[in-house]
């Protein structure tokens, strides 16, 4: 987006993603089923097509990665032009038509600016929240991490790390990407397949783009039991942020070798030596993730059909959606975190 003096002031990242109904496998799938029947009896849906969706934001990574605003504009303002822009998008580019258009994960202090957007035509709903660590300034090592804890989860802490002494872990480099890539993406389909919900199957040959373009700060573990790859790890250092990115796991020995709960560890590992301030764990296993320290963060999807009938219809599937409940895990000692 450029101003009247044709300066760049905002720009958006979209993608377009092809989403089947039936990829959902949860408690929704009684108003899946619903969607569905309204939909081809109105002539809106077909069952073999799946909705084509144009997403601002990304999909691999949660959190706020798809509007960039130079700071001094009236973001409201912003905000809504580029949805409209968005929505604009489809008759410049030779495709099969667009059905739905999303602008994804904002953050609770966002939303008295994006909300703007149910001016235009936009439903909002929360998704599953995102599962932050702020690091202690503090924490100088991992033993400082421990210190941290209340016993019992400094006890927990201490048996995983036991029970994954076996393993052996390496960084991947882009040398030996290559070779890993078929068992990665095997131990990834095993996780992604567990998930209540994906808008879409992430191609582990883009690691290799990441590592050449990123380089340190794209990293990359395997993890191993003998000769037998049983876990990987991923992240991104983005600045004074550790993202997490895709992890995969042999669940059969995860629980005999505490291999993800591992995971998390080296995480918070990473996240010190790096001098990390923040670590975004993402959505899925947020008891477990509580169970290190991480909190919850809200976050905000704005959805719209571009027909007005099926929006409406939309707007009635997504009233349904809540995030899962879990039980929230406070295990630092209070007087060790600062807030």
């Amino acid at each position: 987006m450029f101003d009247e003096e044709k300066k760049a002031i905002a720009f958006a990242t979209i993608q377009l993603v092809d989403f089947y109904l039936d990829s959902v496998q949860n408690d929704l799938q009684s108003v899946i089923d619903w969607i569905r029947c309204m939909g081809r009896n109105l002539h809106l849906l077909s069952p073999q097509k799946p909705f084509k969706i144009l997403t601002c934001g990304n999909t691999f990574v949660s959190g706020e990665h798809g509007i960039f605003i130079k700071s001094n504009q009236d973001k409201k303002q912003v905000v809504k032009q580029l949805a409209k822009a968005i929505v604009a998008y489809e008759k410049d580019i030779s495709r099969e038509a667009i059905n739905v258009f999303m602008l994804k994960d904002f953050e609770n202090e966002s939303l008295f600016i994006t909300d703007a957007l149910h001016n235009v035509g936009y439903n909002s709903f929360n998704v599953e929240p995102s599962m932050v660590l702020v690091l202690n300034n503090d924490w100088h090592t991992f033993n400082d991490y421990l210190a941290a804890l209340k016993t019992k989860y400094r006890v927990k802490a201490r048996k995983a790390l036991k029970q994954s002494a076996d393993l052996r872990i390496e960084d991947v480099t882009i040398d030996s990407l290559e070779q890993l890539l078929p068992k990665m993406t095997l131990l990834y389909k095993k996780v992604s397949n567990k998930a209540r919900f994906n808008l879409g199957d992430f191609n582990l040959e883009t690691y290799t783009s990441l590592k050449e373009n990123l380089k340190d700060d794209y990293v990359i573990k395997a993890y191993w039991l003998g000769d037998k790859l049983v876990g990987f790890l991923s992240g991104i250092i983005n600045k004074n942020s550790l993202d997490a990115h895709f992890v995969g796991i042999d669940y059969t020995v995860n629980r005999t070798y505490a291999v993800y709960q591992r995971m998390l560890y080296d995480y918070i590992l990473l996240g010190i030596d790096n001098k990390i301030e923040i670590i975004n764990f993402g959505r899925t296993a947020s008891e477990i993730k509580s169970s290190v320290g991480a909190t919850p963060q809200d976050l905000t999807i704005y959805l719209r059909h571009k027909k007005s009938i099926p929006n409406r219809i939309l707007s009635l599937f997504l009233n349904r959606i809540q995030p899962t409940e879990f039980r929230l895990i406070k295990p630092f000692k209070i007087e060790s975190v600062k807030n």
